[in-house]
């Protein structure tokens, strides 16, 4: 394209001549001839822009009075404000989708916002229950703890709690071995403290000794005061309900209790026994779960020993 046609290709011919796009020939000299006149260099001499409005207008009548080159003029015009109403379109569709886009970000944002502090929020309020205790757990610890207590009254008064634990071996005291999964590297071992399992298992009872290995991953040892509370825990504490606990007896099960004999007597006479019996019994029993807790807990050392140095 050459340089005239790129020129006129600029200009608004028809705004120059200050006609509408249908006029006809003779409207077109008939304009020429009026803004020539007004814009002629010989009557503006100290005026530069003149000579150039002239020239325009020159340009105009050239080619808005040709039919072909004005037939040419006028299809590159409508081409040029066809692209012109598309690229408007298309802005408009691209200004709606940048709002979208924007509301979009902002509806991200603000649900992210009230994610963080809906997360928030629960981890402040699991924090509070850890510094501040569960009321109502608390409460439950309680009433099974004083269940328990009744039982025992009962049992001594009517003299089957002495009956009830014949079957255990003298001097063995219940103890419980804990498992859970928990890999080698998880410093929340398995999501299982010592407070954590101290208050799972003291409410079925008076926990005497409670050891928490720390080599051996999820694995731990409870001492019970009684039978009683050591099968309770068993049959009932299933632990943390995304890592289970499987607890099974480590020592002091109790076995069947003592067949009558056919005079209708247990075979058992530690229902005879005097209070002075009793009394000595109780102590030489606190005395061995005393030795017993402390081979327990060199036991549990050596086997983290024996393990740290197999891997």
């Amino acid at each position: 394209m050459s340089g005239k046609a790129k020129d006129i290709l600029q200009m608004d011919l028809y705004g120059l001549l200050g006609i509408e796009s249908s006029a006809t020939t003779k409207e077109i000299k008939k304009a020429y001839r009026q803004k020539a006149l007004t814009c002629h260099p010989d009557k503006n001499p100290d005026n530069p822009k003149a000579a150039e409005l002239f020239h325009q207008l020159s340009q105009a009548l050239e080619v808005l009075a040709d039919a072909a080159a004005r037939a040419a003029y006028d299809k590159v015009c409508a081409a040029k404000k066809q692209a012109e109403e598309r690229n408007r379109k298309l802005d408009d569709k691209r200004k709606k989708i940048k709002l979208d886009l924007e509301a979009r970000e902002r509806r991200a944002e603000a649900q992210s916002q009230e994610e963080v502090q809906v997360t928030r929020t629960l981890e402040e309020e699991i924090a509070r229950l850890r510094e501040e205790g569960s009321r109502q757990l608390e409460e439950e610890q309680r009433l099974i703890r004083e269940q328990i207590q009744r039982e025992r009254e009962e049992h001594r008064q009517t003299g089957d709690y002495s009956q009830r634990n014949s079957g255990v071996k003298t001097g063995a005291t219940p103890k419980l071995k804990l498992k859970w999964k928990c890999k080698k590297d998880d410093e929340m071992n398995g999501g299982y403290s010592h407070d954590i399992l101290f208050k799972l298992l003291q409410k079925y009872g008076d926990v005497l000794n409670l050891i928490v290995s720390s080599k051996k991953k999820g694995s731990a040892v409870v001492e019970f005061a009684s039978v009683r509370a050591a099968e309770l825990a068993l049959s009932n504490e299933s632990g943390l309900s995304g890592n289970p606990i499987k607890i099974s007896w480590l020592e002091g099960k109790p076995e069947p209790v003592a067949s009558a004999s056919p005079s209708g007597q247990f075979l058992s006479s530690q229902g005879s026994l005097s209070n002075e019996r009793d009394y000595e019994s109780v102590v030489m029993m606190r005395m061995r779960q005393a030795a017993e807790r402390q081979r327990l807990i060199e036991q549990m050392q050596r086997e983290d020993e024996d393990e740290a140095a197999g891997s």
